[in-house]
């Protein structure tokens, strides 16, 4: 398949992505986490360039869907309801549904609407077996559940990188593809996946709220002295350099409507819309 490629339109495609990611004060960076995880375990395979980007650009839309949950279910801390867990699983119907017409749906439809598919049929939104589950969304599936599983959530501290690693391994020809997962473990074990693990961005590492708990995601312009916000609570921090990290001081400040607006980081989007070729053959 060969698609002619508009960065424009694609660009404003991921920029929605990133909106819907930063309503969650929890996700910082997790579609940047997604996309380069796609993208490791997809070299790993032996694809192409195309297939590479193409999978790339998946894992970063692939919860765009999830622009029809609402706040109280994206934030709860606590168990979600029966009902509340059937919202969350229309997000991949959703997602496909949004980009259905887009020029550039062909690229990501699959990991949107599929990676919450299982191998063994038993999973959401169409419950479809390994023989039909598309290459991109098996590759995706595994991207997202190892970041899910290693980043906070309002719910729960998120796990060691081996507990998470142990956890691909047991749901091996269950959830995920066996040779996937093995690949992917590979990498885990290589240090591979060092430079994304709990980072939101290439060289930025997340920083802990003292007050609450949640992830603070710092963009590639941040620099010592900045303020930056807690999207939980609102605390206030000034950022201190040290070294390839920031630490965070405590102005006892809080932020204001504006500075906790939603918007996407457009710096890892942009990096990728910079290796976009005119065409994309996958």
């Amino acid at each position: 398949m060969q698609i002619d490629i508009n960065k424009d339109m694609l660009r404003t495609l991921m920029v929605m992505g990133g909106v819907v990611e930063a309503r969650d004060p929890y996700t910082g960076g997790h579609l940047w986490r997604v996309s380069q995880y796609a993208k490791r375990l997809a070299t790993q395979l032996g694809l192409s360039n195309d297939e590479i980007l193409q999978m790339t650009i998946g894992g970063y839309l692939h919860d765009l869907g999830k622009i029809g949950v609402p706040d109280q279910i994206l934030r709860k801390a606590g168990p979600l309801t029966d009902n509340e867990f059937y919202i969350i699983k229309t997000h991949p119907v959703v997602g496909a549904e949004i980009i259905q017409e887009h020029p550039h749906s062909v690229i990501a439809h699959d990991a949107i609407r599929y990676h919450h598919e299982r191998i063994d049929g038993n999973g959401y939104p169409d419950s479809i077996s390994a023989d039909t589950l598309p290459l991109s969304a098996r590759v995706i599936s595994i991207a997202d559940a190892f970041d899910a599983m290693t980043s906070t959530r309002a719910y729960r501290k998120g796990m060691t990188r081996q507990v998470a690693v142990e956890r691909l391994l047991e749901a091996r020809d269950t959830q995920f593809d066996s040779k996937l997962v093995d690949l992917f473990v590979s990498l885990a074990g290589n240090g591979n996946l060092d430079e994304v693990l709990s980072h939101s961005d290439e060289n930025m590492p997340l920083l802990v709220c003292e007050q609450c708990g949640p992830i603070i995601a710092v963009d590639r312009e941040s620099k010592d002295g900045d303020l930056v916000y807690c999207k939980a609570c609102g605390s206030e921090y000034r950022l201190h350099r040290m070294a390839d990290t920031f630490a965070l001081d405590s102005t006892g400040g809080k932020a204001n409507a504006q500075q906790l607006k939603s918007q996407a980081d457009k710096y890892p989007i942009e990096e990728l819309i910079q290796q976009m070729p005119v065409e994309l053959k996958f």
